[in-house]
């Protein structure tokens, strides 16, 4: 079997990956990068590309040391993306596709199908613009372009957020794919078995094996399978994947900004974004899974439609499906991402980033690419380091208060319609916490599932306590 050496494998071809590969390569001409990764249903290829910073913001998320820790990622993530993409576009040159949907623009809608979340969140994106100095500006629904609703579903108030950025994923995705091919000292191969090799790495292929001292693993939401067959004895947080479906349509007009409500009911809130080809990306489902899915399911697109048509345009009935997209956003079962070193020499690990890997691929790429070159620690790196213990943000009283008021919300989006005698609506949320709770006491203690991961605990409780204690027993 021929052995190659390399100085860094870099394990996982998604946004992050390719982000990473391009950044150690591009910093260093003489570094030998291998850049492995297997066609799978992964988040990069299947993202929407907001590359949105107050967007995101949720009153929940204000209330929490790390949720604010977030933002600040965000913040500093945007404010490097005109010259990341200057210097990948620079890089690629003239195989890059001519446009890559970058714009700026984005109006969020709190409208009639919300609950109090919504409501809450418009406030959070005022006050986090406010103490980040990003502009909002609040207008007329009716000003907002390019969005008819139906009647029911009508906008009540609307914010336009100016310098939220955004981007065709796919087209950034190719162009990534140009810059890397420009780099010498970069090699693309497809995936194979990873494996130690004495006080390094090896990636078994098919005639070859690579080897390295330095593994990058940027894996997404099959990090930590390849992890426990790589050293079962780390201590890395397990990471989970929240599956989504979105779709392209061929709209019936221009889209000039992005259209989104605020985060609810679990996820990123409906949106629509302009793609480089005048179509709009719509998005997107949420369904957190301990195992990542390969296809979309019938609910999801129900779901993802009838809220498309409603609540953005009714316009987009007759509008052609060009392609169905599906992917599994890597969460840390904190609720964080992992990024940085292991107690492992040579390995580190980016992943977990859920729904701001895209958006915060800059900021991950350039200060892994100097911490690993020139061992340079990272402030923006530091709180998320892989084999922390788990984030401890909530309480489970709060976590399932939160998750609760999630339920009642996409009961709201659904048009579920309780009977209206006795006290049916408030019975609904009590029950939500009810069921909350009793799923929430099944687990082990030592580690509070995030909200946004609630579904886990009711879903598939037994295999997520497995999970939890397989971690929490290992060494801390």
């Amino acid at each position: 079997m021929r052995r190659v050496a390399t100085d860094v494998l870099v394990l996982g071809d998604g946004v992050l990956g390719r982000s990473i590969a391009f950044a150690l390569a591009g910093a260093d001409p003489g570094l030998r990068v291998a850049l492995a990764g297997r066609r799978a249903a992964g988040a990069s290829a299947a993202a929407g590309a907001m590359l949105g910073v107050l967007g995101e913001v949720t009153a929940a998320g204000l209330r929490t040391r790390h949720g604010r820790l977030r933002l600040g990622l965000a913040v500093e993530a945007a404010r490097r993306w005109p010259a990341w993409r200057e210097r990948v576009r620079e890089r690629a040159g003239a195989r890059a596709p001519l446009r890559d949907g970058y714009g700026a623009g984005t109006f969020v809608l709190l409208n009639a199908v919300s609950g109090r979340l919504d409501e809450q969140a418009f406030a959070a994106i005022g006050a986090a613009g406010h103490e980040h100095g990003l502009p909002v500006q609040e207008v007329d629904p009716a000003d907002v372009p390019a969005h008819r609703p139906l009647e029911n579903d009508r906008a009540l108030r609307a914010l336009h957020l100016p310098a939220e950025a955004y981007l065709d994923a796919r087209r950034w995705l190719a162009t990534l794919d140009a810059a890397l091919a420009a780099l010498p000292g970069l090699t693309r191969v497809p995936a194979g078995r990873l494996r130690t090799d004495g006080a390094g790495y090896a990636l078994h292929l098919r005639g070859a094996v690579l080897t390295a001292p330095t593994l990058v693993l940027a894996a997404g939401a099959w990090t930590t399978p390849l992890l426990e067959a790589l050293d079962p004895r780390l201590p890395v947080l397990p990471v989970v994947a929240a599956e989504g479906t979105a779709v392209t349509l061929g709209a019936p007009a221009p889209l000039p900004a992005v259209l989104r409500t605020p985060n609810r009911a679990y996820a990123c809130g409906l949106h629509a974004v302009p793609q480089a080809d005048g179509s709009w990306y719509v998005g997107a489902s949420t369904a957190p899974a301990l195992a990542p899915g390969g296809e979309p399911t019938a609910g999801a697109l129900r779901f993802l439609l009838e809220g498309a048509l409603g609540q953005l345009h009714h316009g987009l009935t007759g509008a052609r499906v060009r392609r169905l997209h599906h992917g599994n956003r890597p969460v840390g079962l904190d609720g964080h991402p992992l990024l940085g070193a292991t107690a492992r020499p040579g390995l580190w690990i980016a992943t977990g980033t859920h729904r701001d890997g895209l958006h915060a691929s800059p900021l991950i790429a350039e200060e892994l690419a100097a911490a690993i070159l020139h061992h340079r620690p990272s402030n923006w790196l530091a709180p998320w380091h892989p084999d922390r213990s788990p984030v401890t943000d909530w309480t489970r009283e709060a976590a399932v208060e939160e998750a609760a008021v999630q339920l009642a919300a996409l009961a709201a989006e659904s048009r579920m319609r309780p009977p209206l005698t006795g006290a049916w609506p408030e019975l609904l949320v009590d029950g939500y916490r009810r069921q909350l709770g009793e799923a929430y006491d099944r687990l082990p203690e030592g580690l509070v599932l995030p909200p946004e991961l609630a579904p886990l605990a009711y879903e598939q409780g037994p295999e997520l306590a497995k999970l939890i204690e397989r971690y929490l027993r290992g060494p801390r």
